[in-house]
Protein backbone atom coordinates (compact mmCIF):
# COMPACT_ATOMS: atom_id res chain seq x y z
CA UNK A 1 0.00 0.00 0.00
CA UNK A 2 3.51 2.11 0.98
CA UNK A 3 3.88 2.60 -3.36
CA UNK A 4 0.31 3.33 -4.32
CA UNK A 5 0.06 6.22 -1.75
CA UNK A 6 3.55 7.36 -2.58
CA UNK A 7 2.69 7.38 -6.45
CA UNK A 8 -0.71 9.78 -4.88
CA UNK A 9 1.72 11.92 -3.62
CA UNK A 10 3.84 12.27 -5.86
CA UNK A 11 0.82 12.81 -8.07
CA UNK A 12 -0.59 15.57 -5.46
CA UNK A 13 2.81 17.26 -5.52
CA UNK A 14 3.44 17.38 -9.38
CA UNK A 15 0.24 19.71 -9.59
CA UNK A 16 1.11 21.95 -6.23
CA UNK A 17 2.50 24.64 -8.77
CA UNK A 18 -1.39 25.06 -10.33
CA UNK A 19 -2.34 25.17 -6.56
CA UNK A 20 -1.99 28.79 -6.79
CA UNK A 21 -3.58 30.14 -9.43
CA UNK A 22 -7.09 28.36 -8.45
CA UNK A 23 -6.95 26.51 -5.32
CA UNK A 24 -10.15 24.94 -4.80
CA UNK A 25 -9.98 23.39 -8.94
CA UNK A 26 -6.41 22.71 -8.74
CA UNK A 27 -7.15 20.38 -5.62
CA UNK A 28 -10.04 18.68 -7.16
CA UNK A 29 -7.08 18.08 -10.47
CA UNK A 30 -4.57 17.08 -8.19
CA UNK A 31 -7.54 14.40 -6.50
CA UNK A 32 -8.40 12.80 -9.81
CA UNK A 33 -4.46 12.73 -11.17
CA UNK A 34 -3.65 10.83 -7.73
CA UNK A 35 -7.05 8.59 -8.21
CA UNK A 36 -6.12 8.10 -11.79
CA UNK A 37 -2.57 6.39 -10.69
CA UNK A 38 -5.32 4.34 -8.09
CA UNK A 39 -7.43 3.27 -10.77
CA UNK A 40 -3.84 2.30 -13.14
CA UNK A 41 -2.81 0.05 -10.39
CA UNK A 42 -5.65 -1.23 -8.73
CA UNK A 43 -8.82 -1.64 -11.50
CA UNK A 44 -7.87 -0.69 -14.77
CA UNK A 45 -6.54 -4.57 -15.44
CA UNK A 46 -10.17 -5.29 -15.36
CA UNK A 47 -12.09 -2.15 -15.60
CA UNK A 48 -12.25 0.31 -18.44
CA UNK A 49 -12.28 4.30 -18.26
CA UNK A 50 -14.20 4.28 -21.46
CA UNK A 51 -17.72 4.02 -22.00
CA UNK A 52 -17.49 1.86 -25.32
CA UNK A 53 -15.23 -0.46 -23.96
CA UNK A 54 -15.92 -3.63 -21.34
CA UNK A 55 -13.16 -5.30 -20.34
CA UNK A 56 -12.89 -8.29 -17.99
CA UNK A 57 -14.93 -6.31 -15.35
CA UNK A 58 -17.75 -3.58 -16.89
CA UNK A 59 -16.81 0.05 -17.47
CA UNK A 60 -16.52 2.09 -14.78
CA UNK A 61 -17.25 5.30 -16.67
CA UNK A 62 -20.87 6.79 -15.97
CA UNK A 63 -20.76 4.86 -12.86
CA UNK A 64 -22.06 6.94 -10.12
CA UNK A 65 -25.41 6.45 -9.93
CA UNK A 66 -26.31 3.69 -12.12
CA UNK A 67 -28.08 0.65 -10.98
CA UNK A 68 -25.06 -2.11 -9.73
CA UNK A 69 -25.27 -5.02 -12.50
CA UNK A 70 -27.07 -2.66 -14.87
CA UNK A 71 -24.29 -1.84 -17.90
CA UNK A 72 -25.80 -3.35 -21.32
CA UNK A 73 -23.22 -5.88 -22.96
CA UNK A 74 -21.56 -7.24 -19.19
CA UNK A 75 -22.23 -10.70 -17.90
CA UNK A 76 -23.04 -9.36 -14.17
CA UNK A 77 -23.34 -12.40 -11.39
CA UNK A 78 -26.59 -13.26 -10.92
CA UNK A 79 -25.86 -11.41 -6.84
CA UNK A 80 -24.85 -8.73 -8.16
CA UNK A 81 -28.13 -7.92 -10.88
CA UNK A 82 -30.07 -9.00 -7.61
CA UNK A 83 -28.60 -6.70 -5.23
CA UNK A 84 -30.81 -3.72 -5.44
CA UNK A 85 -27.55 -1.31 -5.15
CA UNK A 86 -27.40 2.23 -6.74
CA UNK A 87 -23.52 3.13 -7.12
CA UNK A 88 -23.82 6.45 -5.09
CA UNK A 89 -20.15 7.42 -3.34
CA UNK A 90 -20.96 5.30 0.22
CA UNK A 91 -21.83 2.66 -2.08
CA UNK A 92 -18.76 2.59 -3.73
CA UNK A 93 -16.68 2.95 -0.49
CA UNK A 94 -18.09 -0.38 0.82
CA UNK A 95 -17.35 -1.86 -2.56
CA UNK A 96 -13.47 -0.77 -2.36
CA UNK A 97 -13.44 -1.85 1.20
CA UNK A 98 -14.46 -5.27 1.23
CA UNK A 99 -16.90 -6.14 -2.41
CA UNK A 100 -17.80 -9.38 -1.45
CA UNK A 101 -19.26 -8.40 2.34
CA UNK A 102 -21.39 -5.75 0.57
CA UNK A 103 -22.46 -8.21 -2.06
CA UNK A 104 -21.59 -11.92 -0.92
CA UNK A 105 -21.51 -13.94 -4.25
CA UNK A 106 -19.83 -11.62 -6.78
CA UNK A 107 -17.37 -12.85 -9.01
CA UNK A 108 -15.46 -9.99 -8.71
CA UNK A 109 -12.00 -11.18 -6.69
CA UNK A 110 -11.68 -9.41 -3.51
CA UNK A 111 -11.11 -5.75 -2.91
CA UNK A 112 -9.44 -4.34 0.10
CA UNK A 113 -9.31 -0.51 -0.46
CA UNK A 114 -9.85 0.71 3.07
CA UNK A 115 -7.72 4.09 3.38
CA UNK A 116 -10.22 6.57 2.87
CA UNK A 117 -7.83 9.16 1.33
CA UNK A 118 -7.00 6.27 -1.26
CA UNK A 119 -10.97 5.83 -1.67
CA UNK A 120 -11.36 9.65 -1.93
CA UNK A 121 -8.84 10.24 -4.75
CA UNK A 122 -10.55 7.25 -6.77
CA UNK A 123 -14.06 8.31 -6.06
CA UNK A 124 -12.70 11.45 -7.75
CA UNK A 125 -11.43 10.18 -10.86
CA UNK A 126 -14.22 7.85 -11.30
CA UNK A 127 -16.59 10.97 -10.99
CA UNK A 128 -13.97 12.51 -13.80
CA UNK A 129 -14.67 9.70 -16.26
Amino acid sequence: MIHKLGACLLALGLAAPALAADPAKSLEEARIAAGEVMFRQNCMTCHSPDTAKNAFGPSLSGVIGRPAGSLPRFAYSDALKSSGLVWTEDNLRKWMADNEKLVPGTRMRHVSITDPAAQDFLIAYIKSL
